[in-house]
């Protein structure tokens, strides 16, 4: 980055300090702004840096902000959570660069920086639900069509992707992850294992739910909860320890 203003895009990862990367951590150290939604913003300890928190569905508005910032001089960190580049604000910024047809920002250095996101988090607590070939969906209907998410995880459970659902639930949509397990169980068994992980990291508050596509209630998720939906090669160990759950790396008939 130079020495003049920049954007650095990061991610604080789905919990606490010690999901932190060393890299996030400088980056944050060094920048005299943090751009970023309130609750995320929430978790960076900082004493020095001017905080702009905005609402979560602002995201053009808040990566142009952060442009002008830097266009101005300062050193913008836009902090997201999990990691940036998943479902978060690295692609916002790109696309409030990419609308900038006067140029206002071009001599603006842009970058973004990985972190630890939330399905590495809920996949880790549980074992490796993700070990072979997985796909990451959101569920949130607001850019796209429903039509559109229906499709892709239906193709996802054809092709027999683990699949790592975001934003599975809220308030203003509680039925859309029901309607996303139904149209996978006309693909796979009800025996296919299904997990919930609720605030994964974030200590009294997490909670992990292993359970089958059969049995699966939707009505477990909320907005912090990050589902992982197996093939059903998936396989759960009972253990004394606990439960894990693995996806093996071969594939039957291979």
């Amino acid at each position: 980055m130079s020495g003049d203003g920049w954007v650095a895009v990061v991610g604080t990862g789905p919990a606490g300090p010690q999901w932190l990367t060393p890299e996030t951590a400088d980056i944050l150290g060094r920048a005299t702004d943090l751009v970023g939604y309130g609750p995320y913003l929430d978790r960076v300890v900082a004493d020095h840096q001017r905080r702009h928190a905005s609402d979560n569905r602002q995201e053009l508005d808040r990566a142009g902000h952060a442009l002008d910032l830097a266009a101005e001089g300062a050193r913008v960190a836009v902090v997201s959570g999990g990691d940036p580049g998943v479902f978060a604000m690295a692609a916002a910024v790109l696309e409030a660069l990419d609308r900038d047809t006067e140029g206002r920002w071009r001599d603006v250095s842009v970058t973004v920086h990985p972190g630890v996101s939330a399905m590495q988090a809920a996949a880790a607590r549980l074992g490796a639900p993700l070990g072979a070939d997985f796909c990451a969906l959101s569920l949130s209907d607001n850019l796209k069509p429903w039509a559109v998410v229906e499709r892709r995880v239906r193709l996802a459970a054809e092709a027999d992707l683990v699949m790592a659902l975001y934003n599975p639930a809220s308030r203003s949509r509680p039925w859309q992850l029901g309607r996303v397990l139904a149209v996978i169980g006309e693909v796979h068994p009800p025996a296919t294992p299904v997990v919930f992980a609720t605030a994964a990291g974030r200590g009294e508050q997490e909670r992990l739910t292993v359970t089958t596509l059969g049995e699966a209630d939707s009505s477990q998720a909320d907005m912090r909860t990050l589902v992982i939906v197996g093939m059903p090669g998936t396989r759960v160990l009972e253990r004394e320890q606990g439960t894990l759950v693995y996806t093996p790396r071969y594939y039957e008939g291979a």
